[in-house]
């Protein structure tokens, strides 16, 4: 399957938003390659005490959210901070590999929206990150937001070859 990056511009995202958008794109692609066919029981597992599947699909959809909503401008809400203390135990959740692929999709989907509706002039604007308001930009945040998830991904990906190799 073609990576997202080399299938041409994504539909109606600004020019300078496609890198971000192909990122988020091929991440949804690799995770759902990567989900397929694993138990609620590899979902958790923790090889060499690294982080779980689950862990890093949940914290992706997460981190997502919030570098997106500070990028719009806005503090996160109390669901997002009750969202992310939540990640950290979504083992305890017995976790499902469809379930958990609906989440990423929707919340990519959201991020791809926001992307189109994001204009090319306010990709510089000053950005606050956190209570503390860390500086960054609108071009900052969406930019980390691909990256971000493309790294939690390729967590994944590696995690569920070693999980699928452990189980024989």
């Amino acid at each position: 399957m073609t990576e997202a990056w080399l299938s041409g511009p994504v539909p109606d995202v600004p020019p300078l938003l496609q890198p971000v958008a192909h990122a988020l794109l091929n991440a949804r692609q690799q995770l759902a390659e990567a989900l397929e066919g694993l138990r609620p029981a590899d979902l958790v597992q923790r090889p060499g005490d690294a982080a779980s599947i689950a862990y890093h699909v949940m914290h992706a959809i997460g981190s997502l959210d919030r570098l997106f909503t500070y990028a719009r401008g806005e503090g996160l809400s109390d669901e997002q901070r009750v969202a992310l203390e939540s990640e950290s135990s979504v083992e305890s959740r017995n976790p499902d590999a469809a379930a958990l692929l609906r989440e990423f999709e929707a919340a990519v989907e959201t991020a791809m929206i926001q992307l189109r509706e994001t204009k090319e002039a306010t990709l510089l604007e000053p950005r606050g990150v956190g209570r503390a308001k860390l500086p960054s930009t609108v071009i900052g945040l969406l930019f980390h937001g691909g990256e971000h998830t493309v790294r939690h991904t390729g967590q994944v990906v590696t995690t569920a070859k070693i999980v699928r190799a452990a189980r024989g």
